[in-house]
């Protein structure tokens, strides 16, 4: 901490004006590289540190009840490397969660978190070095021991033309049986998140078993045929189909619906959609072609390059750039540019990806679920 105005005496009572809650000071040190003194006092200017206070986090301010003073906090850089993280030993997911959780508590600059989709662990932070760092760290600290890898990428998949299709499932087994029966059109839909809708005449399926239509659909969509990814865009409508008054169930239309998926999506011209964002990287001039040639070999699209208003020399390049791409960037951009280049990179939308990327995609992805089986 730094002594910012008055001074600071053991055993003073202080407030924490971000939580309102109140810190006394017990011990008070002086840090000489790895030499500590303890002080009775810390005047104006001084830093020092302060152990074992109980609701206080980094760039929180410290004052007496008498004067309460909020200074501004510090402005972190935001990370920019995310990389996923894999235990070197089976099971330590938790450990890992926990150790990094603590980590952050001293460290703003970084993130951790699990991604939901991809179900992988990543850590986010200013560069390779730093990462480094931070795993060290948590070998040292927290006794677990990971590897870093390019982390996966929420791809998705849709649809480009309609189709009509029946799912029926039929089965017997003694006593009651299953019987559903649909036919659904399939075709690109206005949402992102599947539209259902029905058109069924004369009763030939029952208005109770809509529901249950719907839901098989949805649950099946959250596979897409090519590579497993959700399906977007998709427009499901229930057209005809058939029923037994005896046998028919929830769900055995569930299965149905289910069933009309698995064959129609396949007739449907499906296609993998690839996330894309905007960039914005701030570069010194003498090395703008050197940047357009490397978003160039990312795939990227320029959107265009203006001279920088608030530093001379500089010039802000923006492009839209496939995600997959720019794991890596933030260390690419710093040797390129010597240190001095910035950038930001946010998600904009997803479209269709290149012929030769979806091919390599659905090769990786079936390969990786065959060495699940086995």
């Amino acid at each position: 901490f730094k002594v910012i105005s008055g001074s600071v005496k053991v055993n003073t009572q202080l407030v924490n004006t971000r939580t309102g809650q109140p810190e006394r000071i017990g011990h008070i040190i002086s840090m000489k590289g790895k030499k500590s003194t303890e002080l009775e006092e810390c005047g104006c200017g001084d830093i020092a540190a302060i152990t074992k206070l109980a609701a206080t986090s980094t760039a929180d301010t410290l004052c007496a009840e008498s004067r309460k003073v909020a200074l501004p906090a510090m402005v972190f850089p935001e990370p920019c490397l995310s990389m996923a993280v894999f235990p070197k030993a089976k099971g330590d997911e938790e450990k890992i969660a926990q150790g990094f959780s603590k980590l952050m508590d001293e460290d703003p600059t970084f993130r951790f978190y699990t991604n939901s989709e991809t179900k992988q662990q990543i850590v986010s932070g200013l560069g390779e070095t730093h990462l480094d760092v931070l795993t060290s760290k948590l070998k040292a600290k927290f006794g677990v021991g990971v590897d870093l890898a390019a982390p996966k990428v929420a791809y998705r998949e849709t649809i480009r033309k309609k189709v009509k299709v029946q799912g029926k499932h039929k089965k017997q087994s003694g006593g009651h049986g299953q019987y559903g029966d649909v036919w659904i059109e399939f075709e690109p839909g206005p949402t992102e998140e599947l539209t259902f809708a029905e058109n069924v005449f004369g009763g030939a399926v029952p208005r109770n078993f809509f529901p249950a239509v719907e839901k098989g659909l949805r649950e099946a969509a959250m596979k897409g045929v090519l590579a497993g990814y959700p399906m977007v865009h998709l427009k499901a409508t229930l057209v005809d189909g058939s029923y037994h008054e005896v046998d028919s169930s929830e769900i055995a239309f569930k299965l149905a619906a289910h069933l009309a998926y698995k064959v129609g999506i396949p007739q449907a011209s499906p296609a993998l959609l690839e996330p894309i964002g905007v960039l914005k990287a701030l570069v010194p001039d003498e090395i703008v072609g050197d940047v357009i040639g490397d978003i160039n070999k990312r795939r990227g699209r320029m959107l265009g390059m203006n001279p920088s208003e608030e530093e001379q020399g500089m010039t802000v390049v923006e492009a839209e750039v496939p995600m997959a791409t720019m794991y890596d960037y933030a260390v690419s951009l710093r040797a390129m540019s010597r240190g001095k280049g910035s950038f930001t990179l946010a998600f904009d939308r997803y479209e269709e990806a290149p012929a030769n990327v979806a091919q390599q995609v659905i090769a990786e992805n079936k390969a990786a679920l065959a060495e699940e089986e086995d």
